[in-house]
């Protein structure tokens, strides 16, 4: 049966919504037989009471005025004191749903990279990425690398002693957009930190502004803790980061007088070596 019920809490009086048992005790429409005018003289031939689809699913359900315990598994026969098993479930998914959960789980796991290698125009940079604390950043990241989106794009903004910024499709600090579009959230995790040089870092305008822009410190920095997502960190290569990081700037703005470009990034699955 079902039964929805109410308590006024404080009140010291409860109301409740009849169930449907009770409300066939006055409605003979609800035990009629299937085939007859008459009464019901088993509930297993009885009419559900309602029957309803399934969003996106290939599912009904019947809901009838029978108790669980008044149905047999077959839902044949009625044998009082036994349990049933009322979900069935018997419905195949389709070729065509097969097909798609397949690839929805081969593109996800692809999203996710272990490592990355930034070919610079001073050499190559190895980077251990975090897909697992911050599986979406990553997946920006690595979507970006693998389009090609960070082909070319210079390192617009060093700071000596700091860190070195790229991602910047425009060069200027003020580009660049998502692997979705637009801007998404931060992922701070407990285990990455700001506490060391060499940490790969999400650059922003401020909270959950993430775009396509990084940066890479060449010192700790934990004042950017719970600022910035951290992604990755360098593993090797750590010397063309203080090159770059040594380079002349523009006092003005940070932008190196020479361009040092990103040529193009490799991206390594999980558990393959960097």
């Amino acid at each position: 049966s079902i039964f929805y019920g109410s308590t006024n809490i404080g009140s010291g009086t409860s109301s409740c919504v009849p169930s449907l048992e009770m409300l066939a005790m006055a409605n003979d429409s609800l035990t009629m037989n299937n085939n007859s005018s008459t009464p019901c003289n088993s509930a297993a031939v009885c009419t559900p009471v309602m029957v309803c689809t399934a969003f996106k699913k290939n599912r009904i359900y019947l809901f009838t005025n029978r108790e669980p315990h008044d149905v047999k598994s077959d839902g044949d026969t009625v044998t009082p004191g036994s349990t049933a098993e009322r979900d069935v479930f018997n419905e195949k998914p389709t070729k065509e749903e097969v097909l798609a959960a397949t690839r929805d789980s081969a593109t996800a796991a692809s999203r996710l990279a272990g490592s990355a290698i930034l070919h610079t125009t001073l050499g190559d940079i190895h980077i251990r990425l975090c897909p697992r604390e911050c599986p979406r950043t990553v997946e920006n990241f690595v979507g970006h690398s693998r389009a090609g989106y960070y082909n070319g794009h210079i390192f617009h903004r060093v700071i000596k002693g700091f860190m070195v910024q790229t991602g910047c499709p425009l060069g200027t600090g003020t580009g660049g957009e998502s692997l979705w579009g637009g801007e998404f959230e931060d992922e701070f995790h407990p285990s990455l930190r700001h506490d060391r040089p060499y940490t790969v870092s999400m650059a922003n305008a401020g909270p959950n502004t993430n775009g396509s822009q990084f940066f890479i410190t060449v010192a700790p920095t934990p004042w950017l803790d719970n600022k910035h997502t951290v992604f990755g960190r360098v593993i090797k290569g750590m010397e063309v980061v203080q090159k770059i990081s040594n380079i002349k700037t523009n006092p003005k703005n940070d932008k190196p007088l020479e361009d040092v470009n990103i040529i193009s990034v490799t991206v390594k699955d999980l558990g393959a070596g960097i």
